[in-house]
């Protein structure tokens, strides 16, 4: 302190300035670490890292209600986020607000286009906002309050600023004053109402996106037998019939292709356009109510008219130069989407598209999709050139013009001239003439700064509010497409369920009886729907079987198969490749329909599925092993990862051993690691790793459609005489010979497009098959297969004589050598 104290002035400065850049960065971080260690006080422990990655592994808690709590890890702590599924009675309450509405072409350009509004209602009242006691209700009533704040404080803005204007002229310094004062006491309401109505729009936005995402998720992945999440690819039109009696065309080919583009890029623009268009709706629609009353006080009758006649003029001029930004918008979604979903399925197939050096291939494809984007938005610049020219002319200058006409109005035409006194009335007449002529100034100045305040307020809400009516084309084509991907979800028939006609059938059968296998073609899918488009067909002939006959391609006709659990059957289908095997485990699944009315589908509730395409999702190992089940349905089931000391085999470790995939915990770091697990795993990996699901759910029945092709055969066999040990009574689809001798039946589908098959016993001569012209080549070509069977068992058991006759032969061979 003594060697500081002697420096000089300017060197004690320079020396404190060296140490504040020397200490610079401890001095930006110290209130940061005040913070943190506050936060740290009162928002309790941090979480360790066998707490974090089990927190990670658990994702949410179920609770009493059937709602679920979220973990969300967060700054090394846990913030737990209720999620409350939409209610199943709400879904099915407000299907009937979402009809499927026709493609027309022939959109007006109108602000209250009636499709738009039906759609904007259904989407905005019926979901985003379900309640006037919601939270997003709540905020829409605060965000209105502040936006007549907003409006009422700048009228009395604009009156004070002429006031001040007033005084100032008068030379009135204590009223200059005291207006000063006055202005600074209002911007402390002004710039928090400004803040609040900014922080309130974004909070609007994020709560209606919250919901419509989230109704929209419960919608679209819904369970068996609605599956609407597979069942809209197969696509919704007909003919629909128009209120006005008149049919109307909903193209086949309009089929929701890209629906995540809908659901996160398409629903987040919908929600800034509605919270945004609110404010900038209501705001400038207050201004004018407001800021037109006041100043038809200082215009008169005659400046009234002529602020109406501007309105009328400027809504007129832009409604003819405005293009259909609604079908530009929604153009401009698609194609956006078009590009999105060819990068995200060069991100999936990479590996396959490197096999076959694909890349020049594929940038083409891309290259050709984002030219089509750019191109389209080139186009919307260019047509835009027009309109924000006249915008901004209209807005900006006539306006401006209008507004100084306005002004004098009061000035020039309305107001009466005084004439001034005397000349010759003395001294005191002369000051007062003076004096009142100053107040004359004075106020018509007030009233000049006053009625510019208020007409450039004017000026911009009205500028507003032209913005909003192109805001409110754009979100029309927005508004469509949401609406289209909700009511084409709701249009989606689920899947049948068929009655059980017989008591000797319970839920431990699957079979088909009579069922004609066919690709669903594109129809209708909704049944009411269905109804209203083939009411008044011609003569009323039509019938839902010519539509089926000419929807869908049948691939098998009049099959009939039955397996029953613990019988000790298992069937195996084969056949040429494209004869419809796997249309009949889509079948038997309940994606597909039959093809027929008559046909009958059991499906019991312990089925499972594994398709020839192996399915990774994200997660850790673990969730690999127990998929569809989450780490709280594991628990729930009471299993254990590692074995038990009682030696029972019920744990996840036993079940990768019976896959023959013990070493992948230790390879890949452990149960919770997280990886991307379809590109880490082989292909014999992934498909041993399928198999392991199957011995962790243990279903009664279990499909297999070529699971196993690129697994050895001995692994193989061991890992079906395992699923057969666990009681799964097995359906295989297969190419593979080897797999006959773990089945007891064999469906072969011929596959000469008549759909005709043979169903037969391994090891027994009857041959069930529906056509009697399928019993002739065929049908003895099965039957020899079990003749020959059955003729090598038969010399099969002659082999010990055989080895005898040898052995004595040998011996008189040597008998002779002698």
């Amino acid at each position: 302190m003594a060697v500081l104290s002697a420096l000089r002035p300017s060197t004690r400065l320079l020396q404190i300035i060296f140490v504040l850049i020397i200490f610079r960065s401890r001095l930006i971080t110290l209130p940061q670490d005040v913070l943190e260690r506050l936060r740290d006080a009162t928002a309790g422990k941090r979480l360790s890292a066998a707490e974090l990655t089990a927190i990670l592994q658990q994702i949410y808690v179920k609770e009493s209600d059937g709602s679920k709590t979220l973990l969300v890890p967060y700054r090394n702590r846990l913030a737990k986020v209720p999620i409350h599924d939409t209610a199943a009675d709400v879904l099915a309450s407000n299907s009937k607000h979402f009809p499927l509405q026709s493609s027309d072409s022939k959109r007006t350009k109108a602000l209250l286009d009636p499709k738009f509004v039906r759609a904007l209602r259904a989407l905005l009242f019926h979901i985003a906002i379900p309640s006037w006691k919601s939270k997003e209700a709540l905020i829409i009533a605060v965000h209105s309050f502040f936006l007549v704040v907003r409006t009422i404080l700048s009228v009395v803005v604009a009156r004070l600023d002429g006031i001040i204007v007033r005084d100032l002229v008068r030379a009135d310094a204590q009223g200059f004053l005291r207006g000063l004062g006055f202005w600074f006491a209002l911007a402390v309401p002004s710039t928090y109402t400004n803040v609040m109505i900014k922080h309130l729009q974004s909070t609007l936005a994020l709560r209606i996106r919250t919901g419509l995402t989230r109704y929209i998720h419960d919608l679209y992945l819904s369970k068996y037998p609605d599956l609407r999440y597979y069942r809209l690819g197969l696509g919704v039109g007909a003919e629909a019939k128009t209120s006005g009696g008149e049919k109307d065309t909903i193209s086949s080919s309009s089929i929701i292709e890209g629906v995540d583009q809908y659901i996160t890029a398409d629903v987040e623009v919908w929600a800034e356009g509605v919270s945004g268009l609110y404010g900038n709706l209501m705001k400038p629609t207050l201004d004018l109510v407001l800021f037109t009353s006041q100043l038809s006080r200082s215009l008169g009758l005659r400046g009234t008219i002529l602020l109406f006649g501007t309105y009328y003029a400027t809504a007129r001029i832009l409604k003819a130069v405005t293009p259909a930004f609604g079908k530009l918008a929604a153009a401009e979604a698609k194609l956006e989407g078009d590009y999105r979903a060819g990068m995200g399925r060069l991100g999936r197939e990479g590996e396959e598209i490197a096999f076959y050096d694909g890349g020049a291939r594929e940038r083409d494809i891309l290259t050709g999709a984002y030219m089509a984007l750019i191109r389209h938005v080139n186009f919307v610049y260019k047509i835009r050139i027009a309109y924000e020219w006249t915008e901004d002319y209209v807005i900006k200058y006539l306006w401006s013009a209008a507004g100084y006409g306005l002004i004098a109005v009061p000035l020039l035409f309305t107001r009466r001239r005084r004439t001034a006194p005397g000349v010759g009335s003395g001294t005191s007449s002369i000051l007062s003439t003076s004096g009142s002529r100053n107040e004359a100034i004075a106020s018509r100045t007030e009233t000049y700064i006053s009625n510019r305040r208020l007409l450039l307020s004017l000026a911009d809400a009205g500028g507003r509010l032209m913005f909003a009516y192109k805001d409110v084309l754009e979100l029309a084509g927005v508004t469509d497409r949401l609406y289209t991907l909700v009511s084409s979800l709701y249009a989606v028939k689920p899947a049948s369920i068929s009655s059980i006609p017989s008591s000797s059938l319970a839920s431990d059968t699957v079979g088909l009886e009579h069922v004609n296998v066919g690709v669903p073609g594109h129809r209708p899918l909704n049944d009411e729907f269905q109804s209203q488009i083939f009411a008044d067909s011609v003569n009323g002939s039509s019938s839902d079987e010519s539509v089926h006959s000419e929807s869908q391609s049948v691939l098998v006709r009049d099959l009939s198969l039955w397996l029953r659990e613990g019988s000790g059957e298992h069937l195996m289908i084969t056949g040429s490749n494209g004869v419809g095997k796997t249309s009949i485990a889509r079948v038997l699944a309940g994606l597909w329909d039959p093809a027929n009315e008559e046909g009958k589908v059991f499906r019991p509730q312990s089925l499972m599925v594994v398709p020839q395409r192996v399915y990774m999702p994200v997660g850790t190992l673990l969730d690999q092993v127990i998929y569809p089940d989450s780490y709280a349905d594991f628990l729930e089931k009471g299993m254990s990862i590692e074995p038990c000391d009682d030696g029972s085999g019920n744990s996840i470790r036993a079940i990768l051993e019976s896959a023959f995939l013990g070493y992948l915990p230790e390879r890949e770091g452990g149960w919770s690691t997280r990886k991307e697990w379809r590109d880490v795993l082989s292909g014999g990996e992934k498909q041993r790793m399928v198999m392991a699901r199957v011995f962790y759910h243990r279903p009664k029945f279990a499909i297999l459609d070529e699971c196993t092709s690129a697994v050895s055969s001995d692994v193989e066999g061991r890992m079906y005489q395992h699923a057969k040990s666990l009681g799964i009574t097995l359906i295989t689809i297969s190419l593979r010979p080897s797999l006959m001798k773990y089945h007891t039946q064999v469906l072969n589908l011929l596959g000469d497009g008549t759909g005709r098959w043979t169903l037969a016993h391994i090891g027994q001569d009857a041959v069930l098959t529906p056509l009697a012209e399928a019993e002739g080549e065929e049908g003895e070509l099965w039957l020899g297969f079990n003749r020959e069977i059955a003729t090598l068992e038969r010399k099969l058991k002659e082999v010990d004589g055989w080895e005898k006759r040898l052995e004595e032969l040998e011996a008189l061979l040597k008998v002779q050598d002698l």
